[in-house]
């Protein structure tokens, strides 16, 4: 009888802890552009582990923000957090907040003009102008002069931005202050900025549900939202003079210059890009991690989850039109994972 129950306890304990393991579920919330691959990265995840995410895609400007204010387990952002935000962070939560590049990413410029279809080309220049509202009609001549085969209509330009703070609209923000000193001077970059023309939605889903369904639109999401929408995205024109459609390939080609001088905190832009191949407005992707984590058993997870990323993780990129991380990016993310902490603990 004593055996028994004995053996019951036994079967008690392990059940509990059984059932703990499977309930765990770690709270996260930021960037939509990665959303795609995060969704297929947690479901792989937690089959394999059982240990559960709950992420919500609702910008960078919000990840940031929940971050800061400690509501989440971890943060999303396409746009590197400032020192004065990781400063702020570190004032209420008491512990660092690290960056930890997850994959990389083109932002495409969309469109919606079904009489030309695909194979359309624009610059910079172009592209700052049409957002200031300078250039307002698709057969502008400065559009015409680089898509002489193109028969581009007489009908005005429907503008389509981010109304939420997005990294997406930081990257293609970061971009246009490079290529354009009216852009740099009138509006800057960031995860929100004064829109001088056009209408806002919300998220990748919002902007590209606005293009989709206005004719002579034009606005910019990831580039998986635009396939996964069946939207026509151009090809751009890169630093050295090429129109490059966006590819992973491409957006490879323009982090590989960049993850060479990558600095140690792994905050680095990647846009108008060197390398005759190389898509310009490309960008990688960071999650926010605390690194002092005050629940062991989150922080355990959280970890093991990051080396899982860097590895198999990094397998599921480009067939959902991602880039993989560079080998030397990797390292350096798997060196900044060993540091989290929880409780001040090293992880093993």
């Amino acid at each position: 009888m004593k055996f028994r129950s004995i053996v019951s306890a036994i079967i008690l304990i392990l059940t509990v802890a059984s059932v703990a393991h499977a309930q765990l579920q770690l709270n996260g919330a930021g960037a939509t552009f990665p959303a795609v691959i995060y969704s297929k990265w947690f479901d792989e995840y937690k089959n394999a582990t059982s240990v559960q995410f709950n992420y919500q895609a609702i910008g960078s400007g919000g990840g940031i923000k929940q971050v800061t204010e400690g509501t989440v387990d971890f943060g999303a952002t396409d746009g590197p957090m400032s020192d004065q935000q990781l400063a702020e962070a570190k004032s209420k939560q008491g512990t660092d907040v690290l960056h930890i590049p997850t994959v990389m990413g083109a932002v495409v410029v969309c469109y919606n003009l079904p009489n030309v279809g695909k194979g359309l080309n624009l610059d910079g220049a172009i592209l700052a102008d049409i957002f200031l509202g300078k250039i307002t009609k698709w057969n502008d001549a400065t559009i015409k002069k680089i898509n002489p085969k193109l028969n581009l209509p007489d009908k005005s330009i429907a503008v389509t931005h981010r109304s939420d703070g997005s990294g997406t609209s930081f990257i293609f923000t970061d971009y246009l202050f490079k290529v354009s000193k009216d852009w740099e001077t009138k509006v800057g970059k960031g995860t929100s900025v004064n829109w001088p023309v056009g209408l806002g939605g919300k998220g990748n889903d919002g902007v590209a549900g606005l293009v989709k369904q206005t004719e002579g639109s034009i606005g910019y999401v990831e580039l998986a939202y635009a396939v996964k929408n069946n939207i026509l995205y151009a090809n751009m024109k890169n630093k050295a003079g090429k129109f490059v459609e966006p590819t992973f390939q491409s957006v490879t080609v323009a982090a590989e210059g960049s993850s060479k001088d990558m600095p140690a905190d792994l905050r680095v832009s990647i846009t108008d890009a060197s390398g005759k191949d190389s898509y310009p407005i490309s960008g990688f992707t960071w999650l926010l991690v605390y690194k002092n984590m005050k629940d062991e058993a989150k922080a355990n997870a959280m970890v093991k989850f990051l080396k899982w990323a860097m590895g198999k993780g990094q397998s599921f990129a480009t067939d959902l039109y991602y880039a993989p991380l560079p080998k030397q990016v990797v390292k350096m993310c798997e060196k900044n994972i060993a540091t989290i902490t929880a409780n001040g603990k090293k992880i093993k």
